[in-house]
């Protein structure tokens, strides 16, 4: 039997309003993490470090090594708040008040971006902002993922996880675009078109075009997550028998019950290896770029267009098999594509290519890591699109909030791990490529414990 028309037409709205989270919130990470204030805050640290009378290779692995603590630490902070707020948020009956909260503070520290100035006075502050606006975007995640199951079927779940995930790698590549066409500030011209930055109302010399992408990023979030606000409901009397004594009692039982569920067990310990290992290559990807490979803005720019163009198209596909095959099946493939990037990019350098020497200034290596930025955009998306599928497979239906509180801490319990072992193989190998080599080991190490994890969930 079908359902009212109004009905369907508020479930229609809820499903375009909760998409639209993944649209406002991906550029920040696409700008704010991985392409535009990831590199050019490596940048500016390490000719921190240079003034300071380190060498090039000391001051480039100095300043991975700090973006990597920030990283680590606001991870450990979402994977412990991450899931008592979600408990708390099952108990009361209320996610709004949270989503709310959260956004306000991201726009906020979001917006104190601009203050990254080149001299680097404002390195550390600006790497608080940054890692506060982090957890925050990760906490409104914990939510706004809550509301998933209730927008479907375990069928059609999947394939809405991969269309809000799509999605947002759309909004994320046009907001890439917009910061290129119209900010992009090295060598005094915006991107291709050549335009002033900021039509001729930013100074190019103290980086402003560059550093309004935290204003970008706010505003951007600002406006787009109201279709949201306006359209996601819930309802708004609170649980009265809730509350913080109630929802550590539940917490308690359902990690009591965790460890009796096999299947779910397997998953959330998996996730917190494979999903770790994607947000180091995330986080440091552009790192990587500037302080390896010597790219300039330009070059990260169409890096990340590529990225972001393989993000939307893959995560797009990935629903439509996740769907048809289950989520399964579609991690694992993502999984291995990612070790075979991961691999390619500790096997290169400006000299070689898994130890076969390259001509002096080659292109091959640009070429292999804009192959690889690709891949890490589309797989990335994709892995992450099934996982939220999987998780509701194994979600409780009367506690959504605090079955994808635990998704947050699988994703983030150990989300230090990769930012941690990449920070201490740099400072122990002194080089900022071999500094990944332990992707390759989470990678790995998620994948078989995928082996115990049931296909068709718990639920």
């Amino acid at each position: 039997m079908s359902k009212p028309k109004t009905e369907q037409t508020i479930l229609i709205a809820r499903v375009r309003g909760w998409m639209m989270f993944d649209w406002a919130t991906q550029p920040f990470y696409t700008l704010g993490l991985t392409f535009i204030f990831g590199p050019y805050f490596a940048g500016v640290a390490a000719q921190h470090y240079l003034s300071t009378g380190s060498d090039l290779t000391t001051a480039n692995a100095n300043a991975q090594s700090i973006w990597s603590w920030g990283q680590a630490l606001a991870g450990l902070i979402v994977a412990v708040s991450g899931i008592l707020a979600g408990a708390y948020a099952d108990s009361t009956g209320r996610r709004m008040p949270w989503i709310w909260a959260s956004s306000l503070v991201f726009v906020i520290c979001s917006w104190m971006l601009w203050y990254m100035v080149p001299d680097g006075s404002a390195m550390w502050s600006s790497l608080i902002f940054f890692s506060v606006a982090f957890i925050a975007a990760e906490l409104a995640l914990v939510f706004t993922n809550a509301i998933l199951p209730s927008l479907g079927d375990r069928r059609d779940v999947g394939n809405i996880s991969g269309s809000g995930a799509a999605l947002g790698y759309t909004g994320g590549i046009i907001s890439l675009f917009i910061m290129l066409f119209f900010f992009f500030d090295e060598g005094g011209k915006t991107f291709w078109i050549g335009l002033e930055p900021g039509f001729g109302w930013l100074d190019a010399q103290s980086r402003e075009g560059t550093r309004a992408v935290g204003p970008l990023i706010a505003i951007w979030f600002a406006i787009f997550m109201l279709p949201f606000f306006l359209w996601v409901r819930e309802d708004k009397t609170p649980n009265r028998l809730g509350g913080l004594q109630r929802s550590l009692t539940d917490l308690k039982n359902t990690l009591k019950n965790m460890v009796k569920r096999p299947s779910l067990f397997a998953f959330m310990v998996a996730q917190m290896f494979y999903r770790d290992a994607l947000n180091g290559l995330y986080a440091f990807g552009g790192v990587y770029a500037v302080l390896v490979l010597g790219w300039g803005q330009t070059q990260i720019g169409v890096f990340g267009i590529l990225g972001g163009l393989s993000a939307a198209i893959v995560t797009q596909i990935s629903g439509k098999y996740d769907q048809k095959l289950g989520p399964l099946p579609v991690i694992y493939f993502h999984i291995y594509v990612l070790i075979f990037v991961s691999l390619c990019i500790i096997a290169m350098s400006r000299d070689s290519f898994f130890g076969l020497p390259l001509q002096e200034d080659s292109a091959m290596p640009d070429i292999i890591f804009y192959i690889c930025g690709a891949a890490i955009g589309g797989s990335g998306g994709g892995i992450y699109a099934a996982s939220r599928s999987m998780m509701v497979r194994h979600t409780n239906p009367d506690r959504p909030t605090e079955a994808f509180g635990l998704f947050a801490l699988a994703g983030k319990a150990t989300a230090f791990l990769a930012p941690l072992l990449i920070g201490l193989f740099t400072y122990w190998l002194n080089d900022a490529r071999l500094g990944f080599t332990p992707v390759v080991g989470l990678f790995i190490l998620g994948m078989f414990l995928l082996r115990w994890v049931n296909p068709n969930g718990d639920q």
